[in-house]
């Protein structure tokens, strides 16, 4: 699909929710003060008071420029206000949001490259690298790293004692006989109540962000790599659901759910920790976002370990970016001078220490303040030393397409609806499909 059609099927079904949604009209440029205003998804609410606290320290400092932060509603509810604001002419200056999105806005032509001010920034060269894949698609840099994390095994130590298990798992055959190890029937009522994992049942983002560490931990690639950098026409690169590392990890999810090792949890309900607190399984994959979580519950019988490799390691990066909107060039210089504050250490080290989330500048991995939070959270080291295995979402525009064949694999397999095979042949071609 060429990039005028995707812009005028989006166009045409969003007309509708324009005309009758509206759109709140900006607040204006008032006394030489450049007035911006930004989106953003930011949960729990806590972390949107971390965020505000900062966004206001930016506004005290800088007398010119006036930032509105507004809470528009998590991701899935964002994406229709997002897309019906720019096909209505009146998008915000600055968009926070998945870098998965990326590929779509660029199709809208929505966003503004960065290149320019990144080549002349000084903070640029404090950013870790890993994170350049969530800013690159057609040889630009279209927006910028807001907070990053990336997806780890929690467990419960006085379990895994319990159990007799000295050493963590390092590889999928150890995950699969530790998970046994842990499965037990404790009340002697002959039927398992203690298991060794949670795996998240559903078709949605969050089910697909925790199975792709074990894709691309099995040797998959969902973009071949020679198309992976510097291509010019990413519309026709072709997909790869269906591929061996894919078929793997599916195997591996599906194996544990048929040895009675691992249970499921509530529909689309992946992330919620009830199982993991009552002790009813002892290992479920989640981020260093759950910290604050679990010390607001005063509950400390936790640890982390990186996910076991298969033939590699491999970690999901999470977090969201940045991007600069269309708009005046006025506008876009005063949004590129908070996006550089977002980077800047000073920033970075107080959302991290406010809300668990690894920081992207890497001299606020150094700063003695969050150097003290890590020796006192030491499980964040895992996090930050799994961070170099980390691989991002791909960006392409048909990124929501390939999510949702891939949740619907998923889902089937962990229900012992399809095989791996079948699953993934059947997702494959209704990709296709949709793509042509």
């Amino acid at each position: 699909m060429n990039r005028l059609a995707t812009k005028v099927g989006i166009s045409i079904a969003l007309i509708l929710l324009v005309i009758i949604a509206g759109c709140t009209p900006a607040r204006r440029d008032i006394n030489g003060v450049t007035h911006l205003t930004l989106w953003q998804g930011i949960n729990p609410p806590p972390n949107r008071d971390v965020f505000q606290k900062l966004v206001t320290k930016f506004n005290l400092t800088h007398p010119t420029i006036e930032v509105e932060s507004l809470y528009v509603g998590q991701s899935d509810r964002q994406l229709p206000k997002i897309l019906a604001s720019i096909v209505g002419g009146t998008p915000p200056d600055l968009l926070w949001f998945g870098s998965m999105l990326t590929g779509q806005l660029v199709d809208l032509e929505a966003i503004e490259p960065l290149d320019k001010w990144w080549d002349r920034s000084a903070i640029a060269k404090d950013i870790d690298p890993a994170l350049l894949g969530s800013m690159q698609y057609e040889n630009n840099l279209w927006s910028i790293p807001f907070a990053t994390n990336n997806v780890g095994i929690f467990y419960r130590p006085s379990l895994f004692k319990a159990a007799g298990i000295e050493h963590l798992p390092t590889n999928w055959q150890e995950l699969i006989a530790t998970a046994k190890q842990l499965t037990r029937d404790t009340n002697g009522d002959g039927k398992n109540d203690k298991f060794g994992m949670l795996l998240p049942l559903g078709q949605g983002e969050w089910t697909v962000f925790t199975w792709l560490p074990f894709m691309w931990g099995g040797g998959g690639e969902l973009i071949p790599k020679q198309a992976q950098s510097g291509r010019n026409n990413p519309q026709r690169v072709k997909i790869s659901i269906d591929n061996p590392g894919a078929i793997a990890a599916l195997q591996l999810w599906q194996d544990l759910i048929k040895s009675g090792t691992a249970i499921l949890s509530s529909p689309e309900r992946g992330y919620e920790l009830d199982n993991f607190l009552t002790g009813k399984v002892a290992m479920q994959l989640t981020g260093p976002w759950t910290f604050g979580q679990l010390a607001g519950m005063k509950f400390t019988d936790y640890d982390v370990m990186p996910i076991p490799a298969g033939i590699r390691s491999a970690t999901s990066v999470g977090g969201e970016n940045l991007f600069m909107m269309k708009s005046s060039p006025q506008h876009q210089q005063a949004a590129w001078e908070f996006m550089e504050y977002v980077l800047s250490q000073e920033f970075q080290t107080e959302w991290a220490l406010g809300t668990g989330y690894l920081p992207v500048n890497l001299k606020s991995r150094q700063e003695s303040s969050y150097r003290d939070y890590v020796s006192k959270t030491p499980a964040t080291q895992v996090f930050l030393d799994q961070a170099k295995y980390g691989r991002s979402r791909p960006i392409e525009p048909s990124y929501s397409q390939i999510s949702e064949q891939l949740g619907r694999a998923i889902e089937s397999i962990l229900l012992n609806k399809n095989s791996p095979q079948a699953a993934l042949k059947a997702a494959q071609e209704k990709l296709d499909l949709s793509l042509n």
